[in-house]
């Protein structure tokens, strides 16, 4: 076997070094490397959840896969979920263990976003998340003002959450909630949340969903709830350097930067144990005061949906009417 070939775990790990992605500077065996390092931390995350994974094969633009390959060693756990989009069973991988992690590394998965539910209960998401865009070409502090916005939010409602870095410019903040607590109304308390935080500074932060119309502010995305992905803490990503989506204290925010945290710093900072999990709240209920107030405001994707086509007919109807038709004779 070469050097650019071994096994782990019973797993066949081929073409090592192998350049990953010319934007990354890293080569497969980085990834490889970096996932066996932080298995430990990073699979209890993924435990039990439906995972999304992002690939990038050579000479192929990176792609996200849901619904695992024939070829998918039958050892790798996996659970059937009905997508509502494409009417059809998908066939999701359940990544519990270092050898099905290693198996997915020697796929070039470098990105991994599981369910925000468990298998066992696909109704009742552990967790309520807002993830925080900073507009194009914004300093880090930006994001990291609006993300105390959210916590303000939070507090106002008797709730705490944790926070890490996207892994690209960004922040997710994570509020667990208790068992049974059901997607709707976890929806709305989460769009709830992003209004509020929003009202706090409306100059800084926004929840409008259509880019063109957020005006160089943060964008407060409540759309992270139900069966939707968000990225696992300690998951590569696929960006100059490969960082690595990483939990920060809240008062450590402003003395970090989301390059600080790679695949080659990353395995040192959490060899002693999993920041993420130490940094968790326990589980809360949700005030129903709360979600309520959600209940009566739009869900931001379907209402962009239907802003977009409205501001569509009324291009057209404009167009229309300084065409030569619409000209008086």
């Amino acid at each position: 076997m070469s050097s650019a070939e071994q096994t782990r775990d019973g797993v066949s790990l081929t073409n090592l070094d192998q350049p990953l992605a010319p934007e990354t500077g890293a080569t497969k065996r980085d990834l490889v490397d970096y996932l066996d390092a932080v298995h430990g931390r990073l699979v209890p995350h993924l435990r039990n959840r439906p995972l999304s994974v992002v690939r990038v094969l050579r000479g192929q633009p990176p792609f996200m896969q849901k619904n695992l390959p024939k070829y998918t060693p039958a050892w790798v756990r996996r659970a059937s979920v009905w997508a509502e989009a494409s009417h059809r069973e998908v066939s999701y991988a359940l990544c519990d263990d270092r050898r099905t992690l290693l198996w997915f590394a020697n796929q070039r998965a470098v990105e991994y976003h599981p369910t925000l539910a468990t298998v066992e209960r696909p109704g009742h998401p552990t967790h309520l998340v807002l993830d925080l865009d900073p507009p194009e070409g914004a300093a880090f502090g930006t994001v990291v003002a609006a993300a105390r916005l959210v916590r303000q939010a939070l507090a106002d409602a008797g709730l705490s959450g944790a926070v890490k870095t996207s892994g690209a410019k960004g922040l997710h903040v994570f509020v667990p909630v208790e068992p049974g607590t059901g997607v709707e109304e976890l929806a709305a308390a989460t769009r709830a949340l992003a209004v509020r935080a929003e009202r706090l500074d409306p100059a800084l932060a926004t929840t409008a969903f259509i880019r063109e119309d957020r005006g160089g502010r943060v964008f407060v995305d409540s759309t992270r709830a139900g069966g939707a992905t968000v990225v696992a803490a300690y998951s590569p990503r696929l960006r100059p350097g490969l960082p690595v989506s990483f939990p920060v204290g809240w008062d450590d925010l402003d003395a970090v930067a989301p390059a600080d945290f790679t695949v080659r710093t990353v395995p040192a900072l959490v060899a002693d144990g999993d920041p993420w999990t130490g940094s968790m709240p326990p589980p809360q209920r949700l005030p129903a005061d709360l979600v309520e107030q959600g209940r009566g405001i739009p869900v931001a994707r379907v209402q962009a949906m239907h802003e977009g086509k409205r501001r569509a007919r009324a291009r057209r109807a404009e167009e229309q009417g300084s065409g030569p038709a619409a000209r008086p004779r």
